[in-house]
């Protein structure tokens, strides 16, 4: 089995989809842009708030309004990023089965740290050996550094971690840290869209990922 098992969190382990959404909507309107529907947002995310503002925003939108919206999406997302989120289901359980086997696990975010801190503390508390969300001192995924944080931490190489995530991004993340990805089906990109960009392992259910996970 890996000795390391390193998460992404959006879309993998937690459905934060409608809370995005509505906290997006609900800044874009502050600023008089157009709202995004849940497919557009979904085929959105991945990349971190400030990658996510900047998209959202209309196009010619001058870099200080688009500064402001994240700044103001941030503040709103504070205090309601856990309104309709959840983990997905199994997950928890799953995790506990990997630890009990004695896999290290850890949790690596393009998700602000300050939202990243609050739900993983709700949601899975003590769960992870080691959190981290993004922030201005370590470059986001797909850099490989958040990784190489958790791996050192977790006192793992590449040689016995596995990275799984949801998305393009997470495909590329993994690449670039020389470690092997499971990529999740019921995330925020199609399995067709995983294959298409590089993913060559697809795991379909949370009991399934904690057996791929344990097979090494």
């Amino acid at each position: 089995m890996y000795a390391a098992a390193v998460f992404d969190l959006d879309g993998t382990i937690l459905d934060t989809l409608d809370d995005l959404q509505l906290a997006l909507n609900h800044t874009l309107d502050a600023h008089g842009f157009p709202p995004y529907t849940r497919a557009e947002v979904r085929a959105m995310v991945g990349n971190g708030l400030r990658r996510l503002m900047a998209d959202a925003c209309p196009e010619g939108t001058p870099q200080a309004e688009v500064d402001a919206v994240f700044e103001d999406f941030c503040a709103y997302y504070a205090d309601h990023c856990n309104d309709h989120t959840r983990p997905y289901a199994g997950v928890v359980a799953m995790v506990g089965r990997l630890r009990a086997a004695g896999v290290r696990c850890a949790v690596v975010s393009n998700k602000g740290d300050f939202a990243v801190c609050e739900l993983m503390d709700l949601h899975f508390p003590g769960v992870f050996d080691f959190v981290l969300g993004q922030r201005d001192d370590i470059p986001r995924k797909p850099g490989p550094d958040m990784v190489y944080a958790a791996m050192a931490v977790l006192e793992a190489d590449q040689s016995n971690s596995v990275y799984v995530g949801d998305s393009e991004v997470d495909v590329a993340t993994a690449a670039n840290a020389g470690i092997p990805c499971l990529s999740v089906t019921w995330g925020f990109r199609d399995p067709e869209w995983l294959s298409a960009h590089g993913a060559t392992e697809l795991v379909d259910s949370v009991e399934g990922l904690g057996d791929a996970i344990l097979a090494g």
